[in-house]
Order: structure tokens, then C-alpha cells, then sequence
């Protein structure tokens, strides 16, 4: 059960963008779908998500990956496997706690990440560029409201 405002135009708008969030996110992960098949045609979304992130935070462990990507530490375990087999991501032994792997990305995964993002991020931009800046910060800030906003 939704609450209502008192506003029905209110709430006709809330649905709107509720609805069309979930087009954003089918859209995503049709993207994510996409990103990987340019990175190695083998290579799943969820492996997309983890190279990706691994790029990003330049070293990381598994434990850091699966907290931040919201996976089960199997899944994140499998999915690097399958990246340092494909020549994708180093593993080496953290240096303060041995029992730990350090992952990093290796320079071929880095360039191809930075070669997918900047698709994405031109796509981005052709549809956006026309807009105020004022208005992209106000669209990011309300992003961000939804994103941490506190579950029910």
C-alpha cells in the first residue's frame, strides 16, 4: 500500500517517475548486457559490474566488491575468476592482512572499462548536453534522494 499526498497531481507525478525508473533500470541492464560483450564475449553483466568497479577503485578486495555491488561473496568470488582468466584482473596478496587477495585491473581492462564509459558517457551527454546545468544538478540531487533513501 502506497501513502497518498494530499495532491493527486502530486502523486501522478511520483508514479510517473517511479514507472519510469523502471525503464531506466531494464535499460541499464541491457547496457550492462552490452558492456560486457565488448569487453570479452564471454563475459556476463555481473562480471561487467565487478571489472567495472574493480577499475574504478584501482585495487579492492572481494569483500569490499560484494558489500558495494550488493552480491554474495560466491558470486563475486566466481566472477573474478573468470576475469583473471581472461587476462582481466591481477591478484596479489594484501600486504597487511595475508589472508586477503588484492585485486587490480590490468591495463587491457582498463582501457577497454574507459573505452565503454566513454560510449556511455557520450550517450549521456547527446541526450542531456541541451539541458541547464541547474537543472542536471537538481536531476543528479534528486538521484541521489532516491538512492539513499532509507528502504520502508
Amino acid at each position: 500500500m502506497t501513502a497518498a499526498t494530499a495532491d493527486p497531481a502530486v502523486d501522478e507525478a511520483i508514479a510517473l517517475v517511479e514507472e519510469q525508473l523502471g525503464v531506466v533500470f531494464t535499460r541499464a541492464r541491457q547496457l550492462w548486457k552490452q558492456a560486457a560483450e565488448q569487453i570479452h564475449p564471454d563475459l556476463q553483466p555481473a562480471g561487467y559490474k565487478v571489472l567495472s568497479t574493480i577499475v574504478r577503485l584501482e585495487a579492492t578486495n572481494a569483500h569490499v566488491l560484494a558489500d558495494l555491488l550488493d552480491m554474495d561473496k560466491s558470486s563475486v568470488s566466481r566472477q573474478v575468476r573468470v576475469l583473471e582468466e581472461a587476462g582481466f584482473v591481477e591478484s596479489r596478496p594484501d600486504e597487511r592482512d595475508g589472508r586477503l587477495r588484492v585485486l587490480a585491473p590490468t591495463p587491457v581492462a582498463v582501457e577497454r572499462i574507459r573505452a565503454v564509459r566513454e560510449r556511455h558517457q557520450a550517450r549521456v551527454r547527446r541526450v542531456l548536453e541541451d539541458r541547464a546545468p541547474e537543472e542536471l544538478v537538481a536531476f543528479a540531487g534528486m538521484l541521489r534522494l532516491i538512492a539513499d533513501a532509507p528502504d520502508a
